[in-house]
């Protein structure tokens, strides 16, 4: 199916084809003036979520399955996927799971060659895999140095949150460019990105998700490649509620709105990067106000 394209908005999964493929001189500029259509169907389209064990991973995959997508599955914890893998099929989405290392150059090759060859095609990808290894730079008590971050503490959360996101994109655009279909790439950022007390190696992976995400949007438009990012504030994920009851009440005290943010609200998000072709290179906070 040929895609309709905008030039300053790939279009990603159109309900409207064109009759007959664009010639390649043209493909950016014979559909000027002609109005977009925002209203995108995400059924069987195939996204590949990485981090879909748990957490906003698992959230993402679950909203998408009701909305009849094809789902690959990937995470490093074999257990923690099926239950995701399960309530997606439940709610009647198609579901593979793939058990990787994001981090690991082989796995990342090796999955998404194995999620087209399944699926026959890859529409999306949510670039979501990360950790947390927080520590201050330096720790100081009487004036002594006690503690310092440590290299294999900052190296594993940029290889992650970072490496990881970089070795997903470049495979999905280079899948995308040879299956000739376009597509979407969401990064998962945080408002981190601007720099948090105790967080060096994940601020700075934040950062550069967000940096990655603009560059990679400039790259790719020409491919049809449109690529966002999401930067929540704090969210309601397994890892925050186990938090003691008065830790989270004093954190939901600075946010403006009041409460945390639900995973349900992030996958919103991403559904609404999805499926509207003309937002690209930008990174959307969903903090409530949190960050000025």
């Amino acid at each position: 199916m040929d895609l309709l394209l905008l030039i300053a908005g790939p279009r990603c999964w159109s309900k409207r084809a064109t009759a007959a493929k664009l010639s390649a001189p043209h493909k950016h500029s014979a559909l000027l003036g002609i109005e977009g259509n925002l209203s995108m169907d995400l059924e069987n389209r195939t996204v590949l979520i990485t981090g879909a064990a748990r957490g906003l991973g698992a959230a993402v995959a679950t909203e998408l399955a009701t909305r009849g997508a094809a789902l690959a599955l990937v995470d490093l914890d074999a257990t923690g996927l099926e239950p995701t893998h399960a309530k997606c099929e439940d709610l009647g989405a198609q579901v593979k799971s793939y058990v990787a290392d994001v981090a690991r150059e082989e796995d990342v090759v090796a999955f998404f060659e194995k999620v087209v060859s399944d699926f026959g095609r890859l529409d999306a990808l949510i670039n979501n895999a990360g950790i947390l290894r927080d520590g201050l730079l330096v720790k100081v008590k009487n004036d002594e140095v006690i503690d310092k971050l440590s290299l294999e503490e900052w190296q594993s959360v940029i290889d992650v949150n970072l490496t990881g996101v970089f070795l997903c994109g470049r495979e999905a655009a280079a899948h995308m460019i040879r299956l000739e279909s376009g597509g979407c790439i969401i990064n998962m950022s945080s408002i981190s990105r601007a720099g948090n007390f105790g967080q060096s190696n994940y601020s700075a992976a934040k950062a550069g998700v967000a940096a990655l995400t603009v560059v990679w949007a400039r790259e790719l438009a020409r491919h049809r490649i449109r690529v966002n990012a999401i930067a929540p504030g704090m969210v309601k994920t397994e890892m925050v509620a186990s938090m003691k009851p008065e830790m989270l009440e004093k954190i939901s005290a600075t946010i403006p709105v009041g409460r945390l943010c639900e995973p349900e609200e992030i996958a919103h998000t991403a559904v609404f990067l999805l499926e509207n072709d003309y937002i690209d290179g930008r990174v959307l906070e969903i903090d409530g106000a949190m960050r000025f």
